[in-house]
């Protein structure tokens, strides 16, 4: 699936993508992709392992060649220069930095090579230090330091030059839990202060709903969705879309008319536009969503249930429902802690739980 999309506002793109393919032998990592990014834009390419994200990242940086289709940057065609020619700076997993040389010459090392006055660079790297967070690490080497700081300095390193563009390829999934949430602020917070142009790509889907304006959702080659956070959150465009980001239940119904679906002997309404009449379709809802309280006769798709089971996780109980009235799939509820007091909510007990209309999607059974 093709998908090319419109960015904020009337500004030109800072990088356009066209129909790019990737073959490796017989075997297809990119399929006829097209994506537009616009300027300062912080976009993450999301998805599962050999979904084609890490492909693309480098077919932009130029360290893997498309073998069909068109990149622009800035206007300009990068799609066949190589990397020394393309105006960005990247930082990897693994880090990349220098054993033998110190921070400041880790960080400086571009801005040598291209022949820059040493005060300047010194200047330079001062500043850089200081905007990751390092001013007092200049004189350390790597391995003096822990890996959320070899981080930064890779990330200093990456700026040196003040590129264009800045390209992260899963530059936290080294880190444990606590450095990765602290560090991926601390990205966000640099990159909108320079206003920097920033692809990440990530199999993190926190990390892409808390740090992207934009996501790219990949899988099999192709791009399923772009959209926000909120957008790929709320609003998912295909299944794998839906099961991919968050949790998600699954139901299978019957189209049983225009805007109802049959799900567990009931009639629900849905939004059913596009969808074959009386076909299979496939129900999703968030757990969140389900909802509880205020509820009475008149409320629309109010489903009788019974609590088969209860997970403490912290602030909120999931629980396991099974619907009471024909036959149905489970459904997975968060029920926060206060509602459970309120509601004396225990396994075995039956309500009536409703299933938002506005909340709801709906796609053809596979």
């Amino acid at each position: 699936m093709t998908n090319t999309t419109t960015g904020p506002g009337s500004a030109a793109p800072y990088l356009k993508i066209e129909h790019l393919s990737k073959l490796f032998g017989s075997f297809a990592a990119l399929k006829d992709v097209s994506l537009t990014i616009y300027p300062g834009e912080f976009v993450c390419f999301l998805g599962p392992s050999g979904c084609g994200k890490t492909t693309l990242l480098r077919a932009i940086a130029g360290l893997d060649v498309q073998t069909t289709g068109k990149i622009e940057q800035g206007g300009r065609d990068i799609s066949r220069l190589p990397p020394s020619e393309r105006d960005f700076g990247i930082v990897f997993q693994s880090y990349a930095l220098f054993p033998n040389l110190n921070v400041t010459d880790n960080v400086g090392y571009g801005l040598t090579s291209r022949g820059m006055k040493r005060a300047d660079i010194t200047a330079r790297v001062k500043e850089l230090l200081d905007l990751v967070g390092l001013p007092d690490s200049g004189a350390k080497y790597p391995a003096q330091l822990s890996g959320g700081q070899q981080q930064r300095v890779a990330l200093a390193r990456a700026l040196a030059t003040s590129p264009g563009l800045l390209l992260l390829d899963e530059p936290l999934s080294a880190l444990d839990a606590r450095v990765r949430v602290r560090l991926r602020h601390e990205i966000r917070s640099v990159q909108r202060r320079l206003g920097l142009t920033t692809v990440m790509v990530t199999h993190d889907q926190e990390e892409a709903l808390t740090m992207a304006d934009r996501i790219v959702v990949m899988n099999h080659g192709v791009i399923e969705q772009v959209g926000s956070p909120s957008e790929i959150y709320r609003l998912p465009a295909t299944p794998f879309v839906a099961d991919f980001v968050g949790t998600m239940n699954f139901l299978d119904g019957l189209l049983a008319g225009p805007g109802r679906v049959s799900f567990a002997g009931l009639d629900l309404t849905v939004p059913t536009d596009g969808l074959a009449a009386n076909s299979n379709v496939r129900l999703c809802i968030r757990p969140e969503d389900v909802a509880v309280r205020n509820l009475d006769a008149s409320t629309p798709n109010l489903l009788p249930v019974e609590i088969r089971a209860l997970d403490f996780l912290g602030s909120f109980c999931r629980a396991t429902l099974k619907p009471t009235a024909g036959k149905g799939s489970e459904i997975v509820a968060d029920f926060s802690i206060n509602l459970m007091r309120d509601l004396n909510l225990e396994v075995g007990k039956r309500l009536s739980i409703a299933l938002p209309a506005d909340r709801l999607r709906v796609f053809a059974a596979a």
